[in-house]
Formats: structure tokens, C-alpha cells, sequence
């Protein structure tokens, strides 16, 4: 399976890494938050508040999107042609997630690049923290992602995940921290996993790396991964029967 995985790894990220236009605009929109309210946003908070806050965006917009690619392969029939080798289903699902994730990553270091030129202040080790949350996170959204599109009809994906990536987004906190909220906001966003895994990147990113909040981020990300990646999987086996 581990070969498999790395041979299925090694061609989607061939292909991703040609599309670099790609790349770039899938990180514009949180670069035009970061540009445009970012110095708004600095008058009433820090830096390493909104950041983390438009990785999670970030990370909804790109991975959470990843079954876009599913949908396309298996209209081509490239998907089917996969599935009729010998590679194992869960090598099939992993090849792809991990490119989403190492998409997401050179996307993340780009934003935080950016993010230093504007003031963001993060010490080293709560970068590299925060990047190995945030890459088991956006693995989780793109395994729900292939789920949810192989699970539905090929027209609906695009309206239903751009319609739930909203509230999502909003209830984590991402552009504002909600404790700023009205309390029955507040109480609501805590049902979101978005908003315990932001909170737990924004207090890496202050430096704070052994508290309630990072302890309860890192458990919900681990959750999600498992949960994910076996939804993701069972989807794969059965839609392959």
C-alpha cells in the first residue's frame, strides 16, 4: 500500500505542480483579506489573530473544494481506469489527499511569508507547530471532501460545499475571534471542529504551546483525520463494488 500511495502521490503532484496559476489564485482570496482588511483589521487585533484565521479559510476554500477533482476524473473516466488496477482503495484516496496537503502547505508558507512582511510576528517553533496542524487538518477536509463528491450528484457538489464552506468558515471565527459575539453565537461556533482547531493555531502562533486550547485543537484535528480518512475510504470501496 505504501508504494502504491507514494506512485499515486508522485502523479497528482506532477500534474498539481504544472498548474502553478493554479497554486497562486487558490491563495489570492485570503491574500486580499490579509492586504486590503489586514491593516483594519491590526487597529483592533494582531497579526497572529487574523493570520491563523485566513489559513483556516484557506484551508476551506482548497481542500475543502478537493472533490472538484474526483468529480472531473471520474466524468474523463480516469477514475474508473484507477480503480480496475491493483492499487488498494485507501492508496487511491491517500494519493490525492496527500498532494492536497502538500498543496496547501506551499500555500500556507506563502500567506505566512506575507503575513512577516505586514507585521506577523510568530515565533519559529509555533510556525512549525501550526504547520503540522494544519496540514493533518486540510488532509481530513480533502478525504471528506472525495467522500462527499462520490456520494452525491456530480451537479450539486459545487453549490452544496460552496453553501456549507460559509457557515463554516463564519462560526470558526476566522475573520473575527468569537468571543467579540453575541453569546448564543458564541455557544453555537463551539459545535464547529473549525473553530477548536483555529483557536488552538492562533495560540501557537502567540507562542503558547502546552495549554487547554492547543490540547483540545490537536485532539478535534486527530478525530477529524481518523473520521475522514475512514468515511473516505469505505466511499471508495463501495463506489468501486
Amino acid at each position: 500500500m505504501a508504494r502504491d500511495t507514494w506512485l499515486l502521490f508522485r502523479h497528482h503532484l506532477r500534474a498539481t505542480l504544472r498548474q502553478k496559476t493554479g497554486l497562486i489564485f487558490g491563495v489570492i482570496q485570503p491574500l486580499f483579506f490579509l492586504v486590503l482588511f489586514g491593516p483594519i483589521f491590526a487597529t483592533i487585533g494582531t497579526w497572529e489573530t487574523l493570520v491563523p484565521g485566513l489559513i483556516i479559510q484557506l484551508g476551506l476554500m482548497s481542500t475543502g473544494m478537493a472533490g472538484f477533482g474526483v468529480v472531473f476524473d471520474k466524468r474523463s473516466g480516469a477514475l474508473e481506469r484507477l480503480r480496475v488496477t491493483p492499487a488498494s482503495r485507501l492508496a487511491l484516496l491517500l494519493g490525492r489527499v496527500l498532494t492536497n496537503a502538500v498543496q496547501l502547505m506551499l500555500q500556507v508558507v506563502l500567506l505566512v511569508a506575507i503575513g512577516y512582511a505586514f507585521g506577523l510576528r510568530a515565533p519559529v517553533a509555533g510556525l512549525l507547530a501550526g504547520l503540522a496542524l494544519v496540514v493533518v487538518f486540510g488532509a481530513s477536509l480533502a478525504a471528506l471532501s472525495y467522500a462527499i463528491a462520490l456520494t452525491m450528484n456530480e451537479q450539486l457538489f459545487a453549490p452544496v460545499m460552496s453553501t456549507a464552506v460559509i457557515p463554516l468558515l463564519l462560526l470558526s471565527g476566522a475573520f473575527l475571534p468569537m468571543s467579540m459575539a453575541p453569546g448564543w453565537l458564541d455557544a453555537l461556533s463551539y459545535l464547529s471542529p473549525f473553530r477548536h482547531v483555529l483557536e488552538a493555531l492562533r495560540e501557537l502562533f502567540s507562542g503558547h504551546y502546552v495549554t487547554g486550547t492547543v490540547v483540545a485543537g490537536v485532539a478535534v484535528t486527530l478525530v477529524l483525520a481518523v473520521v475522514s480518512l475512514t468515511v473516505g475510504t469505505r466511499v471508495y470501496n463501495r463506489a468501486s463494488a
